[in-house]
């Protein structure tokens, strides 16, 4: 029978809802025990007759936790796939009980040491406000204080905006820009449903107001040598730290290899597409193909591809084989996978394969 302090909801989730435990391969294993004695939270049980571990209370097994699978000599354990948990962190209900257990044990978990960070915090005032449709809006933030800025950033770098009253977590937003003279910084913001700083940034953020930025952070920016062949992979606002990047590029080297790819849901999703003539027509080996996922295809001028289907497979379809180029990823986590299976299917070795990763 299940032990009731393990069956308490996990962020917000009832236990009974989740599935996942491990099962056994009894083929495969060989009654070593070590799965049994291993768990601290009794999931097994030993059945000394057949000489082999039996699951029985599988609701008492840690939500995301493979131990006994890692240190199965035979790997006769297995369980439901990851991209289970990772669909679960993706709710938003689950991100905003984590966030709300973070505050209220503040006192019990915070690291008491200060780690010193590179980064500031400063004002920053809402000088533009673009509204691509009801999912996206484009937000230009200029520093209040003359002379003020992120000036050591680094194009493909975040920052974070702090909630008004700090009454939640910061969020993090890529820079959709290069370093700009005036210390400006572009942020696109995808709006999540029930979100809860996404939500007061399409209702109530206005043109003029004041925000508290702080950055710059993360290491998906450029590593690889000058004469590499790139390709850049978008998907929806993970358009923002490519499309620094690339200005970044074009700016040293207009004659730089670069291949853009860049998948959004509909037609209506996509924006900035100025920006992306502007390149093919300064940049003569700048090659840009878009994926539209649903819904009629735009017309756009000669020169940008755009085809249907989901991006995987619009880059499987269109890419030529890749094995001296170097790849640069940004998009939600459940594009992942297919993403990184594609490129390394097109000669891209893994190593060479840079990931930007962003939840809510």
């Amino acid at each position: 029978m299940p032990d009731p302090k393990f069956l308490k909801p996990w962020h917000g989730i009832s236990r009974e809802e989740i599935k996942w435990n491990p099962a056994i391969d009894v083929d495969a294993c060989i009654g070593c025990g070590t799965c049994v004695t291993g768990c601290s939270r009794l999931v097994y049980r030993y059945d000394y007759e057949k000489r082999k571990p039996v699951v029985v209370d599988p609701l008492n097994c840690m939500v995301g936790c493979t131990t006994c699978s890692n240190t199965c000599p035979t790997h006769a354990i297995h369980f439901p796939s990851i991209s289970t948990i990772f669909a679960l962190e993706a709710k938003p209900g689950v991100h905003h009980s984590i966030e709300d257990e973070l505050i209220a044990r503040q006192e019990q978990l915070a690291f008491a040491e200060s780690i010193p960070h590179p980064d500031r915090v400063l004002n920053m005032k809402v000088a533009e406000m673009n509204t691509i449709n009801n999912r996206t809006i484009i937000i230009k933030l200029t520093p209040v204080l003359p002379g003020d800025c992120f000036c050591q950033f680094i194009p493909g770098q975040y920052v974070e905006i702090i909630p008004p009253g700090g009454k939640w977590l910061p969020r993090a937003y890529s820079i959709g820009n290069a370093p700009q003279t005036d210390g400006s910084i572009e942020l696109q913001i995808r709006h999540t449903e029930e979100g809860r700083l996404s939500n007061w940034l399409f209702k109530e953020l206005i043109k003029g107001d004041i925000l508290q930025v702080r950055g710059p952070r993360g290491g998906f920016t450029m590593k690889s040598s000058p004469d590499k062949a790139l390709i850049f992979v978008a998907g929806g606002t993970g358009f923002a730290p490519v499309k620094a990047l690339i200005e970044q590029q074009l700016l040293l080297d207009k004659t730089r290899r670069i291949e853009l790819y860049w998948g959004v849901a509909s037609a209506e999703d996509l924006y900035e597409t100025e920006t992306l003539i502007r390149w093919k027509n300064v940049a003569p080996n700048f090659n840009c193909i878009l994926a539209i996922d649903h819904g009629n295809l735009p017309v756009l001028p000669e020169g940008i591809l755009v085809y249907p289907g989901r991006l995987a497979n619009v880059i499987s379809d269109n890419s030529k084989g890749l094995p001296e180029t170097d790849a640069y990823v940004a998009g939600p986590p459940v594009m992942m996978p297919g993403i990184m299976q594609t490129l390394m299917n097109k000669g891209i070795g893994s190593e060479n394969i840079h990931v930007d990763s962003f939840g809510l």
